[in-house]
């Protein structure tokens, strides 16, 4: 069982920043599964958003255009998506996950979510222009 727990969302104008947190715990730590961030906005599927495989290579899904980068403290096993370049239609909420399984390429096709086991709760994330 793994106890995904992710924050940091928030309000910002476009262009701004935000970085969120995935805190991963349970009988055994996030190396041994792959890890994912998805998105959600009202009214749309839930998309992926950036992966992190078991041997910590990381795919983004095309929409990302090198403003997100996903990256982990091993010292308290945290998980961060940083986020820079923010635009509108990046509002969504934020959702960490994690599967024990093959991880999927985010920037290859749509990322079936129903592949993934645990889930976080969500963070809201809002851009205005």
């Amino acid at each position: 069982q793994v106890y995904l727990v992710d924050s940091g969302g928030g309000s910002v104008q476009a262009g701004g920043s935000l970085r969120l947190s995935c805190v991963a715990s349970g009988k055994t730590d996030s190396s041994s599964y792959c890890m994912a961030w998805f998105r959600q906005a009202p009214g749309k599927e839930r998309e992926g958003v950036a992966a992190r495989d078991q041997d910590a290579t990381r795919t983004y899904a095309d929409f990302v255009e090198g403003r997100f980068t996903f990256s982990k403290d091993y010292s308290t096993n945290t998980l961060y998506l940083q986020m820079n370049n923010l635009k509108p239609e990046d509002s969504a909420v934020y959702y960490c996950a994690a599967t024990p399984f093959l991880c999927p390429d985010m920037g290859v096709g749509k990322v079936d979510p129903s592949a993934f086991t645990y889930w976080g709760q969500g963070t809201q994330v809002t851009v205005s222009s």
